[in-house]
């Protein structure tokens, strides 16, 4: 009786397949990502502590209280959608980009209002952008 002798084969998984698939995902997910452009705004935020600005005969200003209803130089909007917003500012400042943009809100207005007024003044153009603080009484 013959026995035959049998060769050892080694056991190994290809990793050229997987290395293929792996690339080929990696290039899906970076053909169909989309870059969003933001806008960036220049916030000169006022000194808490300091003393009082003083302001410009004309000016934008943008008031939300708690609700979130606005007010643009004290004339109240019909409801507190960002079109409507703008259609304000746009009417009130009438293309002048360079006038100041001074937002002030409610101390319990929720963040959403206050960030819809930013990209506002961001998308007509306005670089004076400021947003209104009251002094600490407990700082004099």
């Amino acid at each position: 009786m013959k026995f035959k002798r049998q060769r050892s084969q080694e056991v190994g998984v290809d990793l050229t397949p997987l290395i293929d698939v792996v690339f080929l995902l990696l290039i899906f997910f970076m053909v169909s990502t989309t870059f969003t452009r933001e806008s960036h705004l220049q916030v000169d935020l006022p000194e808490a502590s300091g003393q009082p600005t003083e302001t410009d005969v004309r000016q934008v200003d943008v008031v939300i209280n708690a609700e979130g209803q606005y007010y643009v130089n004290d004339q109240p909007l019909v409801n507190n959608k960002r079109e409507t917003l703008e259609r304000a500012v746009r009417e009130l400042a009438e293309g002048n980009t360079s006038l100041p943009f001074i937002i002030t809100a409610d101390a319990s207005t929720p963040h959403e209002y206050v960030v819809r007024a930013m990209d506002v003044a961001g998308r007509l153009g306005f670089a004076k952008l400021s947003i209104t603080t009251q002094r600490n009484p407990d700082e004099q």
